[in-house]
C-alpha cells in the first residue's frame, strides 16, 4: 500500500469506528455501561491504527481525540475528556485553522463540560467563538446565495437552489451545536438577550439554506419578537424582517 493510500485507508477506517464510537456514546447515558465499553473497543482500535501509521494526517489525529473525549465526557471523566477535546482542537486548527467550523466541534464539547462543571464564564466564551464561526460560515453562504440573485435572476429567470456546502452529517452536528447553544443562552437570556438573539439568527440562515422554512421561519419570528421586546435598534429588527420575507418569497414560490 502507497503511503497516500495509507494514509486515506487510515482515516477511513477511523472515521468509521469513530462515528461509530460516537453514536454509542451520545446513546451510553440511556442504554447503560455496555454501550460505553462498546465505545471504548472501537476506540481503541483506532488509536492503535493511528499509533501504528507514521503519515496520519493532523484531521485524523484530531477525529481520534474528539471521539475520546467523547467517550470520557460518557464517562464523567471530565479531565481526561478536557486533555482529548484539547488535543482536538490542536490538529483541527493545524488541519483546517482556528475559526473553521470543522474546529468549532471541540469547542463546542470543552464549552458543555465547563457549562456543566459550572465554570460559566469559561463556556460562555467558548459558546460565543462556536456561535460566530458558524455565523460567518452560514452567512457567507447565505450573502452570497443572495448577491448571485441580484446580479442573475433577472437575466436568467433562474432559481438558485440554497445550498449550506455541507454534507449530511455536517449539517446534523451543526442543527446539535446550534440548538444546544440556543439552549443555554435562553436559559440565561435575561443576563445577555442579544447572544439568543445571534443565534437564533444563525439557526434561520442554516434551515434557509438547507430549504427548512417553516423552522427558519419559526427562528425568525422569536428573533424578531426578542428584538421588539427589547426595544434594539431599528436596523436590528430591520435585517431579521428582511430574512423573514426571503424565506416568505420561497414558501410561496418553493422550488421543485
Amino acid at each position: 500500500m502507497s503511503a497516500p493510500d495509507s494514509t486515506a485507508h487510515y482515516h477511513a477506517l477511523l472515521q468509521f469506528r469513530g462515528r461509530t464510537a460516537a453514536w454509542l456514546t451520545a446513546d451510553a447515558a440511556a442504554t447503560g455501561l455496555g454501550r460505553i465499553v462498546q465505545a471504548e473497543e472501537y476506540l481503541s482500535q483506532a488509536q492503535w491504527t493511528v499509533l501504528k501509521s507514521t503519515d496520519c494526517h493532523n484531521a485524523t489525529h484530531s477525529l481520534l481525540h474528539r471521539n475520546l473525549g467523547l467517550l470520557y465526557m460518557a464517562k464523567k471523566n471530565y479531565e481526561e475528556a478536557r486533555y482529548h477535546l484539547a488535543n482536538d482542537i490542536y490538529f483541527s486548527s493545524c488541519a483546517f485553522g482556528t475559526e473553521d467550523i470543522r474546529t468549532s466541534g471541540g469547542y463546542f464539547h470543552l464549552a458543555t463540560i465547563f457549562y456543566g462543571l459550572q465554570k460559566l464564564d469559561l463556556a460562555d466564551t467558548l459558546y460565543t467563538k462556536v456561535s460566530e464561526i458558524w455565523h460567518k460560515y452560514l452567512n457567507g453562504h447565505y450573502q452570497a446565495l443572495s448577491q448571485a440573485r441580484v446580479e442573475q435572476a433577472d437575466l436568467l429567470h433562474k432559481r438558485f437552489v440554497n445550498d449550506t456546502g455541507l454534507d449530511e452529517a455536517q449539517e446534523a452536528e451543526a442543527i446539535h451545536i446550534l440548538t444546544s447553544i440556543l439552549n443555554v443562552r435562553e436559559s440565561t437570556s435575561d443576563k445577555d438577550p442579544e447572544k439568543t438573539i445571534f443565534v437564533l439568527k444563525t439557526l434561520v440562515m442554516l434551515h434557509y439554506l438547507m430549504m427548512n422554512a417553516s423552522k427558519a421561519e419559526e427562528y425568525a419570528m422569536q428573533a424578531l419578537n426578542l428584538a421588539k421586546k427589547l426595544q434594539l435598534s431599528e436596523n436590528e429588527q430591520s435585517n431579521i424582517e428582511e430574512l423573514l420575507s426571503l424565506i416568505s418569497t420561497e414558501e410561496d414560490h418553493p422550488i421543485t
